[in-house]
């Protein structure tokens, strides 16, 4: 049949990098490893399932490079199994704490089997290798991947520093070429951050496409003649996709999105926070304080502390009916699209990786039942690379600047809370481009610190710590990651000034940020 409307979903898989073989646990370390065991290990399990069943499939995923370094480093690796077997010891003591209450019982069994499950797979299915594992349906022609700024940079910020900006860019292309061995076409704007002229930057690199906000493609000039149901393209080719609103909002509203509804498991309701600090103290670091350790109980019920018992069963089939709701939202906007489009409506549904899993337990059973349910329907998957093979030629218009993030532009990453760490930021990346220029064809040690150098840079330019200060946690932590990495910066641009270089100090930085082992410093020179 043929299909009346294309549906593209486009997840944003992010993580900071957080790693430091000096600390035996590593609070924020946990985030890694709890989205490889609550978003990664699961999505790859409903690839293999809906491959096991021959329904297709078609999903555009963005790989972050911080979030590739961490997949194959093999320290992390280690921690990470280490921290399955603590999780599983706790679901162990949890399985002899609730005994053989049918409800409570049950459901630590459940988060035992996952874990075990989730040992399973990491060890002996994937090897270790998750990146190689999404590779293998990249490589079948089942998912898309996409690359992104190598630190997840908010790149609008970042307009009066273009070869920090190109840097970034170059280091993502290096990294996913080297993981997957191919060049990206698409490029995952962090946070949907776009500004007028970012094409200019994107496109020589043999980037094709990316998407935007449905505010920003619609304060465009001119605006996009068909809506958000089919790209434009800016001056000099580059194919901007434009975010479904309506689509966005059934899924990511935390009011009225599929995700509050009252059957599903509720997040924030942990036995790290119900249980006395003496009932897990042997299964969550030493000095943590309280932590969400994944063990979850209980529903969302409602905007209230008196909370039902989850039931996985019912959470489910709630699931599969959100599936096919959505999937009926879709159809019936598409439908009413196509007499006014010269080609299928496309639908662009961008979302954060995490929030299938993690934040939303029953996230990918729903992505799930999205795939075994649309097979009937006039509506077909597709890539963002694929409908840009399909249709090449659009509208020409440009977006105005805007993000996804509150307020439509930059404030989240620049308000009173974050905005004394810009100036700083600004002065590392114009030092970085007068060493890059000054040192033009080091080798040996030189040319490692100043590899280094960029590194820390690259770094210190993440939009995750000005989000965490703006959202207030993890603020410390945030704090210390931005004045960790320029403090290095500086220390090394201090000895180059002064022609010193401490080799033993230079080694063990090596060691703890040994992230894009590719990368060259001189992609910090200006561009002629």
């Amino acid at each position: 049949m043929k299909a009346r409307s294309y549906l593209a979903l486009v997840l944003n898989a992010h993580l900071p990098f957080v790693r430091n073989p000096g600390v035996a646990k590593l609070l924020e370390e946990r985030w890694y490893f709890e989205a490889v065991s609550e978003t990664y290990l699961p999505l790859l399990r409903m690839f293999r399932s809906l491959e096991e069943d021959s329904i297709p499939f078609k999903l555009t995923l963005s790989l972050s490079p911080t979030l590739c370094s961490m997949f194959r480093d093999s320290l992390l690796s280690e921690r990470y199994l280490a921290y399955l077997d603590s999780q599983i010891a706790l679901g162990e003591h949890e399985a002899i704490r609730l005994g053989s209450d049918r409800t409570f019982g049950a459901l630590a069994s459940m988060y035992l089997e996952r874990y075990r499950l989730d040992r399973r797979d990491f060890a002996d299915i994937h090897s270790k290798d998750i990146a190689g594992a999404f590779d293998f349906y990249y490589k079948r022609g089942r998912i898309e991947l996409l690359t992104t700024a190598a630190t997840h940079s908010f790149l609008p910020h970042f307009r009066s520093q273009p070869e920090a900006m190109a840097s970034q860019v170059e280091t993502a292309i290096i990294t996913h070429r080297s993981l997957f061995g191919k060049q990206p076409a698409g490029f995952w704007l962090p946070h949907l951050g776009w500004y007028p002229g970012l094409e200019l930057l994107l496109k020589p690199y043999n980037l094709h496409y990316g998407v935007v906000t449905t505010r920003g493609a619609m304060l465009g000039e001119p605006v996009p003649r068909f809506g958000s149901f089919a790209p434009v393209q800016c001056p000099n080719g580059f194919t901007v996709f434009i975010r479904d609103a309506a689509a966005t909002e059934s899924v990511w509203s935390d009011a009225t999105g599929y995700p509050s509804d009252p059957c599903y498991r509720d997040f924030y309701r942990d036995i790290g926070f119900d249980l006395p600090r003496s009932e897990i103290a042997n299964f969550v670091p030493e000095g943590s304080g309280s932590l969400y350790t994944a063990y979850k109980y209980w529903a969302v019920t409602g905007r209230t502390n008196d909370k039902r018992p989850y039931d996985p069963i019912v959470a489910s089939a709630k699931a599969v009916e959100h599936a096919q709701h959505f999937l009926g939202e879709r159809l019936a906007m598409g439908m009413a699209a196509a007499p006014l489009l010269d080609r299928p409506p496309l639908m662009v549904c961008p979302y954060d990786a995490e929030l299938f899993g993690h934040w939303w337990f029953e996230g990918t059973q729903w992505l799930e039942a999205l795939f075994r349910n649309a097979k009937d329907r006039e509506l077909s998957f597709i890539t963002l690379g694929e409908y840009h093979h399909l249709y090449p030629e659009n509208q020409i218009a440009t977006p105005e600047y805007s993000s996804w993030g509150d307020g439509g532009y930059g404030e989240v990453w620049l308000d009173g809370s974050n905005d004394w760490i810009w100036r700083h930021i600004m002065k590392a990346c114009e030092r970085m481009t007068e060493l890059a220029e000054r040192f033009p064809d080091e080798s040996g040690l030189r040319e490692r610190i100043l590899n280094q150098a960029a590194r820390e840079v690259l770094l210190s330019m993440a939009s995750d710590w000005p989000l965490l200060m703006k959202s207030g946690r993890s603020t410390t932590f945030a704090r210390s990651r931005i004045e960790d990495s320029l403090g290095n910066f500086s220390r090394i641009y201090d000895m180059l000034s002064a022609n010193t270089v401490s080799t033993e100090w230079l080694t063990r930085l090596e060691k703890r940020n040994n992230l894009f082992p590719e990368l060259n410093y001189r992609m910090f020179r200006s561009k002629r």
